[in-house]
């Protein structure tokens, strides 16, 4: 059993190879899931970006909808504040270029102190919180 943070913040990248059977990941966060117990965090942003993604297939989508409605992962709102942090990373990120659902996740990082990210996405080695912390990359066994 691996000990892993209480509350992680979880990118889209992780839900779409959890709901998608094709994708090369999808049995390794499968595991990953069957054996984490955190609570599992993402925001609106990564929710229309996850369903965006999914759209070839409404009852992968509706799978995706009834696990949020059951609080499998708990959605996080953004607030008036949060736009703002986030058009300053989105020009801090501007060589990326930013992507709105991680630029999110960050924002929502800084505004609940949480470090922890569940994510395939490679920018997030280089994203910081705060300006100069590295987020604690979850990563899968």
């Amino acid at each position: 059993m691996n000990n892993y943070p209480p509350v992680i913040l979880t990118d889209s990248s992780i839900l779409i190879a959890y709901y998608s059977s094709k994708d090369n990941y999808h049995n390794a966060v499968c595991r990953f899931f069957e054996q984490c117990t955190s609570e599992l965090i993402t925001t609106t942003a990564c929710v229309t970006e996850i369903m965006y993604l999914l759209s070839a297939d409404y009852r992968t989508q509706n799978e995706f909808l009834n696990d949020l409605a059951q609080q499998l992962y708990q959605c996080i709102p953004l607030l008036p504040h949060d736009f703002n942090r986030i058009k300053q990373l989105n020009q801090q990120y501007s060589d990326l270029p930013g992507d709105f659902a991680d630029l999110s996740l960050i924002a929502i990082s800084e505004r609940l102190n949480i470090s922890a990210i569940l994510t395939l996405d490679s920018d997030f080695d280089i994203y910081r919180r705060y300006r100069k912390q590295p987020f604690q990359r979850i990563f899968l066994t």
